[in-house]
């Protein structure tokens, strides 16, 4: 990697995490020189304007926890056992989180509903591909008989991804990791529930 790939990726950590505990718009250019160290013309020789880096930092953001979740599921072969496992990843999210702030998708999402819509469809997107991975899971786990024919792959998905959004939130909110404990213990139980064993 040459010193000015290392120097752009260096950004985009900073700035992925000082956006995603600050927000875009409580994140100013001066916010960023002060994380990065750097003067404005050394961040805009990387990125164009502050949207740019903005939505480079999110998918850098997003790839951090996806690299996570990879890793994780590379160890599980049964689908029981992989949604088991993104759960448990994502429990991790309240003391140890892959990127400092929580969740990229959770708190992206909020922050850009009505604000800012090109970082909220690249939400959209990143939260689409979670969604489909656990979908892909459950279609997989149906056809190789781990999973109960006429599970809703989608259904699951939704209630998977609320309940641990929500837990997320409501243990930030609290300072209390017990809310997201209740979460997995619930999800862990749910998900079970559907395994053909």
């Amino acid at each position: 990697m040459s010193k000015g790939e290392e120097t752009k990726t260096r950004i985009l950590q900073q700035a992925a995490e000082l956006f995603n505990q600050q927000g875009y718009a409580g994140s100013s250019i001066a916010d960023i020189m002060r994380v990065t160290g750097l003067q404005k013309g050394g961040i805009y020789n990387h990125f164009k304007n502050k949207d740019e880096l903005a939505l480079q930092a999110f998918d850098f953001a997003v790839a951090c926890v996806s690299q996570h979740t990879k890793a994780v599921l590379r160890t599980k072969r049964h689908a029981v056992e992989r949604l088991l496992g993104i759960i448990e990843v994502f429990r991790n999210f309240v003391d140890n989180p892959p990127i400092k702030g929580g969740c990229p998708l959770l708190n992206t999402a909020v922050e850009s509903d009505d604000t800012h819509p090109i970082l909220r469809e690249r939400t959209q997107q990143g939260m689409n591909s979670w969604r489909r991975l656990i979908c892909l899971i459950i279609e997989k786990g149906i056809d190789k008989g781990e999973i109960r024919s006429g599970v809703d792959a989608d259904e699951v998905a939704t209630i998977m991804i609320a309940t641990l959004e929500g837990a997320l939130m409501m243990s930030k909110l609290y300072g209390d990791a017990i809310h997201m404990q209740r979460a997995v213990n619930h999800l862990n139980i749910y998900i079970k529930s559907y395994g053909t064993n």
